[in-house]
């Protein structure tokens, strides 16, 4: 590997003009999203769990009888995505499909011991993960962000 130059190492200190991008709330959001998805591996990489596999557990933990189609439709996970990591969640013992008593023909998804123990662990960890992320806005404009972006989320039916 060749080592950069003065003049490269100069260049790459350089701040762009992001100007034509700094008005585009997509642009700002992504940046941020970056940042906050750096912080997740950090902290909930050492478990073994990625964003979608995190999500689904706490989903799971307080919606007993959900099904394979509502987190999906939560998480906006198409259907085959959703079946290939609920496949990999039941291969790591997080989670098991389990048919349903009043309807034979649907599966709920329920965690297992070690996803409960997991999901609990991962929770814990998460009330504090985007704490030095979000450190620059004070508590009212942190929960003013996460209402706001619910609101964009949700799109005409939040209006």
């Amino acid at each position: 590997m060749v080592a950069a130059s003065p003049t490269d190492q100069a260049l790459q200190r350089q701040r762009l003009d992001a100007s034509g991008l700094a008005s585009l709330a997509g642009y700002a959001a992504s940046l941020a999203a970056y940042r906050l998805r750096k912080s997740f591996t950090r902290h909930m990489g050492p478990l073994g769990l990625k964003i979608a596999e995190f999500s689904i557990l706490m989903l799971v933990a307080r919606n007993p009888e959900v099904n394979q189609k509502q987190l999906g439709a939560e998480l906006m996970i198409s259907a085959p995505n959703m079946a290939v990591t609920l496949d990999r969640m039941v291969e790591q013992g997080w989670v098991e499909r389990v048919r349903s008593t009043a309807d034979r023909r649907a599966q709920h998804i329920h965690l297992t011991r070690a996803g409960a123990q997991l999901a609990e662990r991962a929770g814990r960890i998460a009330r504090t993960m985007e704490a030095p992320e979000l450190s620059v806005l004070s508590a009212a404009e942190q929960a003013l962000l996460i209402e706001l972006l619910h609101k964009v989320a949700a799109g005409r039916a939040a209006r």
